[in-house]
């Protein structure tokens, strides 16, 4: 059957599949997702378009049915869904009985790994879905708030998107999803992208209301800056390893919060903006030491110590060092 979908939605490069078949759309979703019953409740065409990128930390997706749909899905004890919704309406319905509505923009709906939910799609619903393993999202909170988390976080059944905070959250997700797909993007930039993931996830957790909230919202720790040293001895024998501010707070015994504060009163940047002045100096290093065919030592010196967007990189090494590169080459040549 040859069924009309919407030009260009959110991921469309990382398509798993466009379809106006029952069966193939609920193959796909529990693929991605999770297992399902799925329904089908009007007699419009459905015009289901499912995208979706696996990343380090979570998988992101887009969907839409194109017509009334009807979701039962029970619950999967290893992920929480995000689901945000960026058009039409949806009408979930949890085991607890707690029930929302989720508006274009304005509010989306968290699925805990511990209930069954139902969620009813208007014909014209769209959303970005994020799966988060629970236990990578549990381990990111106890990061945050420097205590262990290992049981499931009971986030309320409705995200209000509408807040500074979950605005935020949104746009986040949104940015992700456009530079995914953006030539020379997040995609080609594996430092970046997971950063990013991080970022997005404390955005989640800042955004939804759960029982940490208020120990998530309270004041840092004040630490001496002698407790950084071996946040720092960390850095300094992984600086060519995918660093991450979580990976940081757990070499120093702190949370992710106490670690910006520490550093921000220390050094006046963030722990990442640190990482980054020391893979500059790493750079600057080697490009003293070996200066043959310079712009060819250039570019692969940077993409080494994990530069990959090169104009961006030029402009964070003039600013730390007063000149370009190619100049620190010829400066140096023999």
């Amino acid at each position: 059957m040859t069924t009309m979908f919407k030009e260009n939605p959110p991921l469309s490069q990382f398509r798993v599949v466009q379809t106006s078949d029952l069966e193939e759309a609920q193959e796909a979703v529990a693929g991605i997702y999770l297992p399902h019953d799925l329904r089908f409740e009007d007699q419009r065409t459905p015009n289901m378009s499912l995208n979706a990128v696996e990343g380090n930390r979570f998988t992101l997706g887009y969907l839409s049915y194109g017509t009334s749909a009807r979701l039962i899905m029970p619950a999967t004890h290893d992920s929480y869904h995000a689901n945000l919704t960026i058009a039409g309406n949806t009408f979930g319905n949890r085991q607890d009985g707690d029930r929302a509505i989720t508006e274009s923009g304005q509010s989306g709906l968290i699925l805990s790994p511990e209930q069954t939910n139902t969620v009813r799609w208007t014909p014209e619903a769209e959303q970005l879905i994020l799966k988060i393993p629970s236990a990578r999202l549990q381990s990111h909170l106890s990061d945050l708030i420097g205590n262990k988390v290992d049981t499931v976080i009971d986030f309320d059944f409705s995200l209000d998107l509408s807040t500074p905070a979950g605005a935020s959250f949104l746009a986040s997700v949104k940015f992700m999803a456009q530079e995914l797909e953006r030539p020379n993007g997040l995609s080609s930039m594996p430092l970046a992208i997971d950063q990013l993931e991080s970022f997005i996830m404390s955005q989640l957790l800042t955004a939804s209301r759960h029982p940490y909230m208020d120990e998530l919202l309270k004041p840092a720790e004040h630490v001496r800056s002698g407790r950084l040293k071996p946040v720092l001895d960390y850095i300094e024998m992984n600086i060519d390893e995918p660093l991450t501010p979580d990976e940081l707070a757990r070499a120093g015994g702190m949370s992710i919060r106490t670690l910006h504060s520490a550093f921000q009163r220390t050094f006046e940047i963030s722990p990442m903006a640190y990482v980054r002045r020391m893979r500059l100096d790493r750079v600057r290093t080697d490009l003293i030491a070996d200066n043959n065919n310079a712009e060819a030592r250039v570019t692969d010196v940077a993409m080494k110590w994990g530069f990959f967007h090169l104009s961006r990189f030029a402009q964070q090494y003039k600013q730390r060092f007063g000149e370009s590169p190619s100049e620190t080459v010829r400066r140096h040549s023999s």
